[in-house]
């Protein structure tokens, strides 16, 4: 069932949703090379802590750390630890703060030092693919309008879309009703009204859209043939008149 949520709830929401944007940033002013991912993780939790709110992600699913950090072909659920960062790296950070019992739920992809040029336009297609989708987010709009924008901006760049996750209802749970994927035609899927919450979350791969999960942890998610991967996150509201962002600064 897709909760529709209400106006003291949604604030809640959009404190958690400030949290995370600020965490995001100042995590993104640290990102440098001879950093590693553990100590972003650290410095993740302690953030979230001090804002009176509780990392969305520790001990979810029995995951051990407060944040998510895949680099380069890792596509989402990279488990922080003791990789170090190089120039020409790119990192995905995806982070989920809980707030009086509501979450919020943003990711965004970094580089690190120089990239290259076609990975630059990969972080800067999928980017905008996630604010192509959010457009589409209003009321009495149907939900797979939001998928359809996502696909047509990646594919049309020469990028591919991967098929296996995809953004999501949040609010109370982390995952919550519907789920909300990144490709698919227009005007399918319910009807989106006023006060729902969504986690819209385009994941898009340089090369083939297919990935695997390495075995070792259950949890990374890499692309098969080992080219960058980009993964950006907003939560928002669907308004009377549109929608807005919750996780945003």
């Amino acid at each position: 069932m897709i909760t529709r949520k209400t106006i003291e709830e949604i604030n809640r929401i959009r404190i958690a949703g400030k949290i995370v944007a600020r965490t995001l940033e100042t995590l993104r002013q640290t990102i440098r090379p001879g950093l590693s991912t553990i100590e972003l993780d650290t410095l993740a939790e302690r953030l979230i802590r001090n804002a009176g709110a509780e990392p969305s992600f520790k001990g979810y699913d029995g995951f051990t750390r407060s944040i998510c950090t895949s680099v380069n072909n890792q596509l989402a659920h990279g488990i922080p630890g003791s990789y170090v960062l190089q120039d020409g790296d790119i990192i995905s950070i995806d982070i989920g703060a809980k707030y009086e019992d509501f979450h919020a739920d943003s990711a965004w992809t970094f580089p690190v030092g120089t990239i290259s040029e076609t990975t630059r336009r990969l972080l800067e297609t999928t980017e905008e693919s996630l604010y192509k989708g959010i457009a589409e987010a209003k009321p009495k709009a149907r939900l797979s309008n939001i998928s359809h924008a996502i696909q047509s901006c990646a594919e049309s760049n020469g990028f591919s879309v991967v098929r296996e996750l995809t953004g999501h209802g949040v609010g109370r749970a982390l995952h919550e009703e519907p789920d909300v994927p990144n490709f698919g035609r227009s005007g399918l899927g319910p009807i989106l009204k006023t006060g729902m919450v969504l986690a819209i979350e385009p994941l898009v791969n340089e090369g083939s859209r297919d990935i695997w999960m390495v075995e070792d942890d259950d949890w990374t998610l890499m692309t098969q043939d080992g080219q960058p991967c980009a993964h950006f996150e907003h939560t928002i509201v669907i308004t009377e008149n549109g929608n807005e962002i919750l996780t945003k600064q």
